[in-house]
């Protein structure tokens, strides 16, 4: 179409790094549109990091390397300032691509002037086709003198073939950085991303500032992306889950995002309690590396360790995925009952 500069994808951390092969995998199995790759690799562990040194040298992308862990909005601006290229997509590395994702994506900024264009998002095994949204709202209003931040999501945790109306692009305010394709001029107006949000409201907050400098948003259907969130987690997962969903991460971000934007209150539908969710999961996985530094931690019995490994790979990790899998089933139930909608 043009020359290979007109796109660059930043992939950047999301929640996990064992997932960062099959997800990168699929970029370069199923993109026939031409790119540049910008990969910022924060703290992975070793056997991650040696595959995305291997893998940059087969592919020739470009690769950033720290040592310690980044926020997803640190992560994002380091790739930023490597990319030249009219437009910028910014995937993370639990994310996999079906086939002409990438042109339906630039199709649409190309066709409707977009700043911003998301593709319908899928969420969990892709083979259950589950809708995390379709696009969304997010704006705030003055009500009795406070300001309250208003989102939706459309249609979340919906199968696709049950969606009521038939998707198709349009203009929202509200995609998320999952994937999202922004004009790289955006960060000239706007500056870079805002690395006060460690942990949450990243989406909105950018959403937000794009609306307020006019910018058209839209969602485009015809790209489809499937996020898939753990578990499972391996062990070397744990630290840097444990930072990016803590406490002190979103307590910090939230504070941060109101006072930004001066809200008194926030308002959400009831099928917006993902973040609750995550925080469940990770609560859970705090009573497991809890019961790992009991076992395996204590030098006087390394006989444990097996056993304990054993139990958690063929025991406890199953049934946590048969706990999630029973959520989604009465996320999904629930949805029909509503005959939700945006």
């Amino acid at each position: 179409m043009r020359v290979e500069s007109l796109v660059s994808i930043v992939v950047v951390p999301h929640e996990r790094f064992s997932y960062a092969g099959r997800s990168l995998e699929s970029i370069y199995e199923r993109t026939q549109f031409p790119f540049t790759l910008v990969y910022v690799d924060a703290g992975s562990p070793s056997r991650t990091r040696a595959y995305l040194e291997a893998k940059a040298r087969q592919k020739g992308f470009r690769l950033i390397r720290t040592d310690h862990y980044l926020s997803p909005n640190q992560a994002r601006n380091l790739g930023v300032r490597q990319v030249s290229s009219e437009y910028i997509v910014f995937i993370e590395n639990d994310v996999l691509v079906e086939p002409g994702w990438l042109d339906a994506l630039v199709r649409c900024a190309e066709e409707t002037g977009a700043w911003l264009v998301g593709p319908l998002y899928l969420i969990g095994s892709p083979e259950h086709r589950i809708i995390h949204m379709a696009g969304g709202s997010v704006h705030i209003k003055e009500e009795r003198g406070k300001r309250i931040l208003y989102e939706r999501k459309r249609f979340p945790d919906t199968p696709l073939d049950d969606a009521p109306v038939p998707l198709q692009r349009e203009r929202c305010g509200l995609v998320e950085f999952h994937c999202m394709l922004a004009r790289t001029e955006v960060f000239q107006r706007l500056g870079p991303l805002d690395e006060g949000l460690l942990s949450v409201r990243e989406h909105q907050d950018f959403c937000l500032a794009v609306q307020e400098a006019g910018g058209p948003i839209f969602v485009e259907p015809n790209a489809v992306v499937t996020m898939v969130p753990p578990p499972p987690l391996a062990w070397s997962d744990f630290p840097y889950y444990m930072l990016r969903w803590s406490d002190a991460w979103a307590a910090s971000s939230l504070r941060h995002f109101h006072e930004k934007w001066n809200l008194d209150e926030e308002r959400h539908e009831p099928h917006t309690a993902w973040t609750g969710r995550r925080y469940r999961f990770l609560t859970q996985f705090r009573v497991l590396q809890r019961m790992k530094e009991l076992v395996i931690g204590r030098r006087q019995a390394p006989l444990l360790r097996p056993a304990f490994l054993f139990i958690m790979e063929s025991v406890l990790t199953p049934m946590l995925q048969m706990q999630r899998e029973a959520r989604r089933k009465r996320s999904v139930k629930r949805s029909r009952q509503s005959g939700y909608s945006s």
